[in-house]
């Protein structure tokens, strides 16, 4: 018997025509579609509708089965999907796209819950995705993490064997997270280096942004593979940009008016925070432009410096509130991950300097800096005073 299409079930559970096609425009922004590539057809090459894309992969494609499995972690990403702003990208990832394991998320525990995850792993083989939420450990193979007796090093190889992809959802899961700060006794890490063989795509974040996991979820049912990613596996379509890129604070970064403590008048005027530590402009995430609760704020928005949760090792990177943690990265184009650590640990390095050889390197830094490759998203502006 031929299975239903997810718009199917959509219908007779009371989803209108018109609902529909306005979910399927909320889907296709939401994964980036309207810049598709162009397509053939009638013998020329044409833009692809990106609703109309949606709408036939959902009123064709059968559910898709997912096994979400939890490791070290405190539940943050399940917490965060559970309490979306946006109901409908939410409830049809958690209700119309068959979660078949939950361990927070389903009501049944116990036997009932595992006899549901081996029948998932069985029937739906090949098809189903996996999402890992928290870091798996490979101390002592694994016991240090055990779930029905089994070890997560175990419980995940299992679930990954029969996987069409996986995602990691958050830090933990994609780079190890704070299970893997210093001294890491558990040697958390992240999925992808235990899974080699399996298409992985990392969300970080702590916790990841809902929309980021239920986009990347959708494009793999709607494209029938995973987005394209950077060199951290990190969808390009929600970490393409740094968190500065699109900062609401940036015109007094780039006026140079800075923050400089967290109650004072300058702080209240909504002045740049890049001062009080912030790691925006090494942090790549979409937590500016799509920020949370139907885009009413972000972190920084709200008065607190980017923590840069979703890099790796952010945990231990420099500190978060030490001032001008990240100023000394020469303005190169597009930061890397070890960019983002060698500015911090120069960063660190210099906070132990006295105040005349501090200055010294950073003129000789700026002096290098002008004659490198600059881009203005990484460069930190010169400081001026206020009259």
């Amino acid at each position: 018997m031929k299975e239903k299409s997810i718009y199917e079930h959509l219908k007779e559970k009371g989803l209108s025509r018109r609902d529909f096609i306005k979910l399927c425009g909320t889907i296709a922004g939401m994964m980036g579609l309207e810049f598709a590539p162009p397509v053939k057809a009638l013998g020329k090459m044409v833009h692809p509708d990106p609703t109309e894309m949606v709408a036939k992969a959902l009123s064709s494609q059968p559910k898709l089965p997912i096994v979400w499995l939890e490791f070290q972690d405190c539940a943050g990403c399940s917490e965060a999907m559970s309490r979306s702003s946006s109901p409908l990208l939410s409830k049809l990832v958690l209700n119309d796209l068959a979660i078949e394991y939950h361990e927070t998320l389903m009501a049944s525990a116990g036997y009932q819950a595992e006899k549901a995850k081996e029948e998932c792993l069985k029937d739906y083989y090949g098809r189903y995705v996996l999402v890992v939420e928290g870091s798996p450990t490979l101390a002592e193979d694994g016991i240090y993490c055990t779930v029905a007796g089994k070890s997560n090093l175990d419980l995940l190889r299992e679930a990954a064997d029969g996987a069409a992809a996986i995602i990691a959802t958050g830090n933990c899961a994609s780079f190890g997270g704070i299970p893997k700060a210093k001294p890491n006794p558990t040697r958390a890490c992240g999925v992808g280096e235990i899974i080699k063989d399996k298409p992985v795509v990392n969300i970080p974040g702590c916790p990841a942004i809902p929309e980021v996991t239920t986009g990347t979820i959708l494009h793999f049912l709607i494209m029938g593979k995973l987005p394209e990613t950077d060199h951290l596996k990190r969808p390009l379509v929600f970490y393409g940009h740094t968190v500065h890129d699109h900062c609401l604070r940036r015109p007094f970064y780039e006026a140079g008016k800075f923050a400089d403590n967290f109650d004072g008048d300058r702080a209240r005027k909504g002045y740049c925070l890049y001062h009080l530590g912030c790691k925006g402009p090494i942090t790549y995430n979409a937590c500016a432009s799509l920020k949370w609760e139907r885009g009413l704020s972000y972190p920084v928005q709200s008065g607190h410096p980017c923590l840069g949760c979703s890099e790796p090792n952010f945990w231990d990177g420099g500190g978060f509130y030490q001032g001008q943690s990240a100023a000394l990265i020469p303005p190169a184009a597009k930061t890397s991950a070890l960019a983002a650590g060698a500015g911090l640990a120069a960063g660190s390095t210099l906070a132990g300097i006295n105040s005349a050889k501090k200055n010294r390197a950073k003129k000789a830094l700026a002096s290098a800096a002008e004659n490198s490759p600059t881009d203005s998203t990484t460069a930190a502006p010169p400081e001026k005073k206020e009259e």
